[in-house]
């Protein structure tokens, strides 16, 4: 038996967490544990700061290599973790805002309203429904994984400026800003990916079922380029989270799923040239920022770990379904990865203000569900979603509520929530084309 001290927790929200108890996970940065943690229920909420658990091994169905691995030794002595299907965080960085701008800071709260209002909440769904508060940031060393330290260390001096000045640009074409808040409100959402991983890795060590992670986060992340910030982006969640997976459980082999109606050109510049990790990009031709073409593919030992499927504008449901089953299921059957990662972007919906794409509610849906599947067959359920694009706040908040019943297993509210009326013919031709290319390059 090993004695393991921990001298602080994250918050757990649900109706049954005081069933929590004695099961720990713990990171090279913070420590998460669930156990005597928080209720909800309109009392005065009580935290207890400290406390030991004593963790010993019994289960280790899914394989994560021990390597540096923090969750050796742990056994759930309650079966309330094992019953949660979603973990999430929320980091809505209020402070970080500009006015009138698509991105603002209504977003994540907006979402957050309609989980409560579809009774997707911690609060109408117990132990299944699970969010982690009072988590730590990013370190710098995290952060450092992916972005060049001249580009950390300027944006954190920036923030004087930015408190003199109340908002700056922190990007050269203009639509990244910047407040007095942003540095630490960045590293908070990326913070809130690493948490997830964490959570996520403990769980799949724990049972064969482990809840999917959902950083609920902004700034977004995945524009930011490993020297800068960019098209909205501080710092690259996902990518973030992708270094740490590998940095702390040797969890080596790590799939990107980017769905968002834009070229995630951060990410990809991340990790071009690595052979461990596959960035696969969905997105509508000709969109900012203008890169992600079809014929790009990775270079030196990473050529063949980046496919980009470029959507003519129009493409919608039939399009995803088919892009799905044709690139994204057998890329990742064939790379076999370790754990998935999601850029979950929003704003390719049909009545998003920034794009010329059709997806749904639906389509959100059947791309949750058939992912959430595809980590159950390949890296043994592991799977996280970042928030990315998504600025009409009415179909972003409802294509997460949707996204949140794929996770649970739940029918979608497709028929309640999409107007069909809003819909044309999608391009099908373009389409078979632009798919038959990416499967022919990359030899599908």
């Amino acid at each position: 038996m090993e004695q393991l001290l921990v001298p602080s927790l994250p918050i757990l929200r649900g109706r049954m967490l005081p069933l929590l108890k004695h099961c720990c996970a713990f990171g090279t940065h913070h420590l998460l544990t669930w156990g005597s943690i928080f209720q909800t229920s309109g009392r005065e909420q009580k935290q207890i700061r400290s406390w030991s658990a004593q963790c010993s091994a019994n289960y280790d169905r899914a394989s994560v290599p021990e390597k540096d691995s923090p969750l050796k030794n742990l056994t759930l002595h309650d079966n309330s973790l094992l019953d949660a299907r979603i973990l999430y965080c929320t980091s809505p960085a209020l402070g970080h805002n500009k006015e009138a701008h698509p991105e603002s800071n209504k977003r994540v709260p907006a979402i957050v309203d309609a989980l409560e209002k579809l009774e997707l909440s911690p609060k109408h769904r117990g132990s299944q429904v699970l969010e982690i508060q009072n988590f730590n940031p990013a370190s710098l060393d995290d952060v450092a994984r992916v972005h060049s330290k001249s580009y950390i260390t300027g944006l954190e001096k920036a923030m004087s400026k930015a408190a003199d000045e109340g908002l700056i640009l922190i990007e050269g074409t203009g639509p990244t800003y910047a407040t007095e808040t942003t540095f630490q409100e960045s590293l908070l959402s990326a913070g809130a990916g690493i948490t997830l991983v964490d959570s996520v890795v403990a769980a799949s060590k724990l049972g064969p079922n482990p809840p999917l992670g959902f950083a609920l986060v902004r700034p977004p992340g995945h524009h930011a380029v490993p020297r800068g910030p960019m098209g909205f982006c501080v710092f690259g969640n996902i990518a973030v989270a992708a270094r740490y997976a590998q940095h702390q459980y040797g969890l080596k082999r790590v799939m990107i799923i980017d769905f968002d109606v834009h070229h995630g050109n951060g990410t990809s510049d991340a990790f071009y040239d690595d052979p461990d990790i596959f960035f696969l990009s969905t997105h509508q031709l000709g969109s900012y920022p203008g890169t992600g073409k079809i014929d790009e593919v990775g270079q030196g030992d990473g050529e063949g770990t980046t496919l980009n499927l470029p959507l003519p504008g129009g493409a919608g449901d039939y399009a995803m379904r088919c892009a799905f089953d044709e690139a994204i299921a057998p890329s990742a059957q064939r790379f076999k990865p370790d754990i998935i990662l999601v850029s979950a972007g929003y704003d390719a919906h049909a009545l998003d203000p920034l794009a010329g794409l059709q997806f749904t509610t639906g389509t959100f849906y059947m791309l949750a569900s058939s992912i959430k599947q595809l980590a159950k067959e390949l890296c043994g359920g592991r799977c996280i979603f970042f928030l990315e694009g998504g600025y009409n706040l009415q179909t972003l908040s409802s294509s997460v509520a949707n996204t949140f019943r794929a996770f649970l297993d739940e029918p979608s509210l497709a028929a309640q929530l999409d107007d069909p009326a809003m819909l044309y013919e999608e391009p099908t031709r373009k389409i078979k084309e632009a798919i038959a290319k990416a499967k022919g390059i990359h030899s599908l």
